[in-house]
Protein backbone atom coordinates (compact mmCIF):
# COMPACT_ATOMS: atom_id res chain seq x y z
CA UNK A 1 0.00 0.00 0.00
CA UNK A 2 1.58 3.27 -1.26
CA UNK A 3 2.24 5.92 1.69
CA UNK A 4 0.21 8.48 1.23
CA UNK A 5 0.45 12.31 2.83
CA UNK A 6 -1.28 15.49 3.44
CA UNK A 7 0.22 18.09 4.73
CA UNK A 8 -2.13 20.80 5.62
CA UNK A 9 -0.74 23.97 5.21
CA UNK A 10 2.18 24.44 2.51
CA UNK A 11 3.57 27.26 4.50
CA UNK A 12 7.45 27.87 5.11
CA UNK A 13 7.81 24.41 7.13
CA UNK A 14 5.22 22.81 5.73
CA UNK A 15 7.11 22.79 1.62
CA UNK A 16 10.19 21.79 3.32
CA UNK A 17 8.53 18.43 5.32
CA UNK A 18 6.23 18.20 1.66
CA UNK A 19 9.52 17.70 -0.26
CA UNK A 20 11.11 15.79 2.44
CA UNK A 21 8.20 13.37 2.41
CA UNK A 22 8.44 13.14 -1.66
CA UNK A 23 12.10 11.99 -1.14
CA UNK A 24 11.42 9.44 1.32
CA UNK A 25 8.93 7.89 -1.40
CA UNK A 26 5.69 9.20 0.08
CA UNK A 27 3.03 10.28 -2.73
CA UNK A 28 2.63 13.58 -1.27
CA UNK A 29 -0.16 16.38 -1.56
CA UNK A 30 -0.26 19.62 0.10
CA UNK A 31 -2.87 22.23 1.18
CA UNK A 32 -2.78 26.36 0.66
CA UNK A 33 -6.04 28.84 0.52
CA UNK A 34 -4.51 29.86 -2.95
CA UNK A 35 -2.80 27.77 -5.20
CA UNK A 36 -1.67 30.31 -7.07
CA UNK A 37 0.28 32.25 -4.85
CA UNK A 38 1.92 28.94 -3.56
CA UNK A 39 5.06 27.21 -5.26
CA UNK A 40 5.08 23.71 -4.26
CA UNK A 41 8.36 21.63 -4.50
CA UNK A 42 8.45 19.10 -7.24
CA UNK A 43 6.10 16.19 -7.05
CA UNK A 44 3.78 17.61 -4.71
CA UNK A 45 0.01 18.14 -5.62
CA UNK A 46 -1.45 21.26 -4.39
CA UNK A 47 -4.43 21.61 -3.30
CA UNK A 48 -7.04 24.47 -2.18
CA UNK A 49 -8.00 23.66 1.29
CA UNK A 50 -11.41 23.74 1.14
CA UNK A 51 -11.33 21.07 -1.35
CA UNK A 52 -8.51 18.72 0.26
CA UNK A 53 -11.13 16.54 2.09
CA UNK A 54 -10.82 13.21 -0.72
CA UNK A 55 -7.15 13.91 0.05
CA UNK A 56 -7.61 13.42 3.69
CA UNK A 57 -9.80 10.55 3.53
CA UNK A 58 -7.46 8.57 1.44
CA UNK A 59 -4.28 9.46 3.67
CA UNK A 60 -1.99 7.52 5.53
CA UNK A 61 -0.51 10.35 7.01
CA UNK A 62 -1.44 13.67 7.70
CA UNK A 63 0.94 16.70 8.93
CA UNK A 64 -1.20 19.64 9.91
CA UNK A 65 0.97 22.93 10.26
CA UNK A 66 -1.91 25.34 9.94
CA UNK A 67 -2.63 27.59 13.34
CA UNK A 68 -5.45 27.73 15.34
CA UNK A 69 -7.79 30.40 14.71
CA UNK A 70 -10.99 32.03 16.77
CA UNK A 71 -12.94 28.93 15.53
CA UNK A 72 -10.32 26.58 17.05
CA UNK A 73 -8.60 24.42 14.56
CA UNK A 74 -8.97 25.11 11.16
CA UNK A 75 -8.32 20.91 9.43
CA UNK A 76 -10.51 19.58 11.93
CA UNK A 77 -13.65 22.46 11.45
CA UNK A 78 -13.72 21.91 7.73
CA UNK A 79 -12.36 18.70 7.21
CA UNK A 80 -13.25 16.48 10.34
CA UNK A 81 -15.76 14.21 8.58
CA UNK A 82 -13.13 13.49 6.19
CA UNK A 83 -10.64 12.58 8.89
CA UNK A 84 -13.42 10.43 10.19
CA UNK A 85 -13.61 8.52 7.21
CA UNK A 86 -10.34 8.01 6.75
CA UNK A 87 -9.54 4.06 7.05
CA UNK A 88 -6.37 3.89 5.98
CA UNK A 89 -5.10 6.70 8.04
CA UNK A 90 -2.03 5.51 10.21
CA UNK A 91 -0.44 8.75 11.41
CA UNK A 92 -0.69 12.45 12.22
CA UNK A 93 1.74 14.53 13.19
CA UNK A 94 0.53 18.40 14.64
CA UNK A 95 2.93 21.40 14.82
CA UNK A 96 2.59 23.28 17.72
CA UNK A 97 5.01 25.70 19.88
CA UNK A 98 7.20 25.81 22.91
CA UNK A 99 5.04 28.63 23.70
CA UNK A 100 2.56 26.16 25.10
CA UNK A 101 5.70 25.75 28.77
CA UNK A 102 4.97 29.57 29.23
CA UNK A 103 7.72 31.94 31.25
CA UNK A 104 9.98 29.17 33.10
CA UNK A 105 12.64 32.21 34.31
CA UNK A 106 15.25 30.81 31.95
CA UNK A 107 14.56 26.91 33.60
CA UNK A 108 14.77 23.91 31.26
CA UNK A 109 11.62 22.44 30.14
CA UNK A 110 11.28 18.37 28.72
CA UNK A 111 9.02 17.17 26.78
CA UNK A 112 7.23 15.84 29.99
CA UNK A 113 7.09 18.98 31.69
CA UNK A 114 2.99 20.01 31.98
CA UNK A 115 2.04 23.00 29.63
CA UNK A 116 1.46 26.39 31.54
CA UNK A 117 0.78 28.97 28.81
CA UNK A 118 0.92 32.46 29.35
CA UNK A 119 0.13 34.26 25.92
CA UNK A 120 -3.53 33.80 24.48
CA UNK A 121 -1.93 32.11 21.48
CA UNK A 122 -0.16 29.50 23.42
CA UNK A 123 -3.31 28.81 25.24
CA UNK A 124 -5.23 28.03 21.35
CA UNK A 125 -2.17 25.97 20.68
CA UNK A 126 -2.93 23.66 23.55
CA UNK A 127 -6.24 23.34 22.54
CA UNK A 128 -5.34 22.62 19.75
CA UNK A 129 -3.40 19.87 20.95
CA UNK A 130 -6.34 18.55 22.92
CA UNK A 131 -8.63 18.63 19.92
CA UNK A 132 -6.14 16.64 18.00
CA UNK A 133 -5.45 14.23 20.78
CA UNK A 134 -9.32 13.28 20.58
CA UNK A 135 -9.26 12.91 16.64
CA UNK A 136 -6.78 10.65 16.73
CA UNK A 137 -7.68 8.69 19.31
CA UNK A 138 -11.07 8.39 17.12
CA UNK A 139 -9.48 7.39 13.95
CA UNK A 140 -7.46 4.90 15.92
CA UNK A 141 -4.26 6.92 14.67
CA UNK A 142 -1.06 7.39 16.52
CA UNK A 143 0.15 11.34 17.45
CA UNK A 144 3.08 12.99 17.77
CA UNK A 145 2.74 16.69 19.00
CA UNK A 146 5.70 18.58 17.85
CA UNK A 147 6.34 21.31 19.75
CA UNK A 148 8.60 23.83 17.56
CA UNK A 149 11.25 26.50 18.55
CA UNK A 150 11.70 29.62 16.73
CA UNK A 151 12.11 28.46 13.35
CA UNK A 152 14.80 30.05 11.13
CA UNK A 153 16.16 28.78 8.02
CA UNK A 154 17.07 30.36 3.99
CA UNK A 155 15.15 33.66 3.45
CA UNK A 156 14.90 34.22 7.31
CA UNK A 157 17.82 34.18 9.67
CA UNK A 158 19.78 37.19 10.91
CA UNK A 159 21.65 37.05 8.05
CA UNK A 160 18.83 38.41 6.14
CA UNK A 161 17.52 40.97 9.04
CA UNK A 162 21.11 42.12 8.21
CA UNK A 163 21.47 42.58 4.52
CA UNK A 164 18.23 44.41 5.20
CA UNK A 165 19.48 46.91 7.60
CA UNK A 166 16.47 45.41 10.42
CA UNK A 167 19.16 43.03 12.78
CA UNK A 168 19.08 44.63 15.91
CA UNK A 169 21.31 42.88 18.72
CA UNK A 170 19.15 43.41 21.68
CA UNK A 171 21.27 42.38 24.94
CA UNK A 172 19.20 41.10 27.89
CA UNK A 173 21.75 38.84 30.19
CA UNK A 174 20.20 35.74 31.19
CA UNK A 175 17.63 35.32 28.41
CA UNK A 176 17.85 32.58 25.56
CA UNK A 177 15.99 31.38 22.86
CA UNK A 178 15.24 28.10 21.66
CA UNK A 179 15.33 27.97 17.60
CA UNK A 180 14.89 25.08 14.77
CA UNK A 181 16.24 25.15 11.44
CA UNK A 182 13.57 24.89 8.85
CA UNK A 183 15.16 21.57 7.28
CA UNK A 184 15.57 19.83 10.85
CA UNK A 185 12.01 20.31 11.50
CA UNK A 186 11.40 18.77 8.14
CA UNK A 187 14.34 15.79 9.01
CA UNK A 188 12.19 15.37 12.54
CA UNK A 189 8.96 15.55 11.03
CA UNK A 190 9.79 12.40 8.59
CA UNK A 191 11.56 9.96 10.97
CA UNK A 192 8.20 10.04 12.96
CA UNK A 193 5.87 9.60 10.30
CA UNK A 194 8.31 6.51 9.12
CA UNK A 195 7.99 4.53 12.50
CA UNK A 196 4.05 3.78 11.64
CA UNK A 197 3.59 0.72 9.26
CA UNK A 198 0.77 -0.42 8.85
CA UNK A 199 0.81 -2.10 12.68
CA UNK A 200 1.01 1.62 14.34
CA UNK A 201 4.43 3.04 15.77
CA UNK A 202 7.30 0.12 15.33
CA UNK A 203 8.19 -0.73 18.64
CA UNK A 204 6.51 1.75 20.49
CA UNK A 205 2.88 0.96 20.48
CA UNK A 206 -0.02 3.45 19.03
CA UNK A 207 -0.75 7.10 21.39
CA UNK A 208 0.88 10.41 21.68
CA UNK A 209 4.00 11.49 21.75
CA UNK A 210 5.20 15.01 22.61
CA UNK A 211 8.43 16.22 20.77
CA UNK A 212 10.40 19.11 21.13
CA UNK A 213 11.90 20.53 17.62
CA UNK A 214 14.78 22.61 18.82
CA UNK A 215 18.35 22.42 18.11
CA UNK A 216 20.95 21.69 20.92
CA UNK A 217 22.23 25.09 21.91
CA UNK A 218 19.73 27.54 23.02
CA UNK A 219 21.37 31.29 22.79
CA UNK A 220 20.67 34.96 23.03
CA UNK A 221 19.58 37.00 20.58
CA UNK A 222 22.70 39.07 20.39
CA UNK A 223 24.77 36.18 20.30
CA UNK A 224 23.49 35.04 16.62
CA UNK A 225 23.06 38.26 14.99
CA UNK A 226 27.02 38.64 16.25
CA UNK A 227 27.74 35.24 14.48
CA UNK A 228 25.72 36.39 10.95
CA UNK A 229 27.25 39.78 11.32
CA UNK A 230 30.93 37.58 11.54
CA UNK A 231 30.15 35.45 8.41
CA UNK A 232 29.23 38.02 6.36
CA UNK A 233 31.87 39.64 7.28
CA UNK A 234 30.55 42.93 8.45
CA UNK A 235 30.42 44.65 12.00
CA UNK A 236 27.84 43.75 13.88
CA UNK A 237 25.20 46.53 15.18
CA UNK A 238 25.57 47.79 18.54
CA UNK A 239 24.22 45.98 21.37
CA UNK A 240 21.14 47.90 22.32
CA UNK A 241 19.75 47.18 26.69
CA UNK A 242 16.21 45.43 25.96
CA UNK A 243 14.87 48.33 28.75
CA UNK A 244 15.86 50.42 25.71
CA UNK A 245 15.02 48.39 23.18
CA UNK A 246 11.84 47.12 24.16
CA UNK A 247 10.10 51.22 23.55
CA UNK A 248 9.92 50.29 19.55
CA UNK A 249 9.01 46.98 19.67
CA UNK A 250 5.71 45.61 18.64
CA UNK A 251 3.19 44.15 21.31
CA UNK A 252 3.71 40.37 19.18
CA UNK A 253 7.83 41.27 19.66
CA UNK A 254 7.17 42.32 23.43
CA UNK A 255 5.23 38.98 24.11
CA UNK A 256 8.19 37.07 22.94
CA UNK A 257 10.48 38.42 25.20
CA UNK A 258 8.19 38.12 27.91
CA UNK A 259 8.82 34.43 28.50
CA UNK A 260 12.09 32.64 29.22
CA UNK A 261 12.68 29.08 29.04
CA UNK A 262 15.21 26.40 27.76
CA UNK A 263 13.53 23.43 26.02
CA UNK A 264 15.60 20.18 26.33
CA UNK A 265 15.39 17.70 23.04
CA UNK A 266 17.62 14.63 24.43
CA UNK A 267 13.99 12.64 24.50
CA UNK A 268 13.00 13.33 20.64
CA UNK A 269 16.22 12.33 19.88
CA UNK A 270 16.68 9.54 21.38
CA UNK A 271 12.77 8.77 20.20
CA UNK A 272 13.57 9.48 16.71
CA UNK A 273 17.03 7.85 16.72
CA UNK A 274 18.53 11.04 15.00
CA UNK A 275 21.07 13.78 14.89
CA UNK A 276 20.35 17.35 13.50
CA UNK A 277 21.70 18.51 10.73
CA UNK A 278 22.46 22.03 12.29
CA UNK A 279 22.93 21.40 16.10
CA UNK A 280 22.78 24.67 16.49
CA UNK A 281 22.67 28.42 15.10
CA UNK A 282 25.87 27.97 14.53
CA UNK A 283 26.08 25.43 11.69
CA UNK A 284 22.44 26.56 10.36
CA UNK A 285 23.85 29.92 9.44
CA UNK A 286 26.66 28.74 7.92
CA UNK A 287 24.88 26.23 5.59
CA UNK A 288 22.34 29.14 4.84
CA UNK A 289 25.07 30.85 3.93
CA UNK A 290 27.14 28.02 1.79
CA UNK A 291 23.50 27.03 0.04
CA UNK A 292 23.43 30.62 -1.12
CA UNK A 293 26.84 30.16 -3.20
Amino acid sequence: MAMRMVVAGLGYAGAAIAAEAVAAGFVVAGTTRDPARVQAPPGVAVLRFAEAGAAIAAATHLVVTAAPDAAGDPVLARHGAALAAAPGLRWIGYLSTTGVYGDRAGGWVEEATPPAPGQPRSVARLQAEAAWRVAAGAAGAALDLFRVGGIYGPGRSALDELRAGTARRIAKPGHAFSRIHRDDIALAVLAAARQVGQGGRQGAGQGVRVLHLVDDVPAPNAEVVAEAARLLGVAPPPAVPFEQACAAMSPMALSFWAENRLVANAATKAALHLAWRHPSYREGLAAILAGED
